[in-house]
C-alpha cells in the first residue's frame, strides 16, 4: 500500500531565497551564546513562575530606587528583559517552523522508507534467477540480525 505523506517540491530559487534567509538570521543573531552542558545545568532558570517573580521584583526595584545599591544590575536586568521579551517571540516562531520541518523530514524518511521496504520485498519475491540476487543480499544486510553475527563469530572462534 502506497504512502504519501508529504510532497515537497523546493526549486532552486526557493532554496537559494531560504539559505539567504538563514544566512541573514545567523548574522541578525551573532549575539547568541551556546552554553555548555555544565553551564545550562548550573545557572539558574527563570520558568513560568518565577519569570512572575522577576518581573515584580524589577518593577519594585524601578519603583523604589533608593533601595537598590549601583551594583545590583538593575538597568542591565531591565534591557535583559526586554531582549527575553523579543526574542521570545522570534524563537517561538522558529520552534513551531523547526518542529515542522522535523516532522516534514520523518515523514519524507518513512515515505522512502516505506517504498524501499515493498520494493525489497519485491525483490526477494520476484528477484529470484533474474541475477538480483547477489544485489538483493548486498541491500539486505540491514536487515541482518546482530545477535546472528555475534552467534556465528562466537562459533567461529
Amino acid at each position: 500500500m502506497s504512502q504519501n505523506l508529504i510532497s515537497l517540491d523546493l526549486s532552486e530559487a526557493d532554496l537559494a531565497d531560504i539559505d539567504a534567509a538563514l544566512s541573514t538570521l545567523e548574522t541578525r543573531l551573532a549575539g547568541l551564546i551556546d552554553l555548555d552542558a555544565e553551564q545550562r545545568r548550573s545557572l539558574p532558570k527563570m520558568g513560568d513562575k518565577s519569570e512572575a517573580f522577576c518581573r515584580q521584583t524589577l518593577s519594585l526595584l524601578v519603583q523604589n530606587p533608593q533601595l537598590v545599591p549601583s551594583g545590583l544590575g538593575l538597568e542591565d536586568a531591565q534591557r535583559d528583559l526586554a531582549a527575553l521579551d523579543v526574542l521570545r517571540r522570534r524563537t517561538h516562531r522558529l520552534r513551531q517552523l523547526l518542529g515542522r520541518a522535523d516532522d516534514s523530514e520523518i515523514a519524507l524518511g518513512s515515505d522512502v522508507m516505506r517504498v524501499a521496504l515493498e520494493g525489497y520485498a519485491l525483490l526477494k519475491l520476484m528477484g529470484k534467477g533474474s541475477g538480483l540476487e547477489t544485489l538483493r543480499q548486498d541491500i539486505g544486510a540491514r536487515f541482518v540480525r546482530r545477535t546472528s553475527r555475534a552467534k556465528v563469530s562466537a562459533s567461529g572462534a
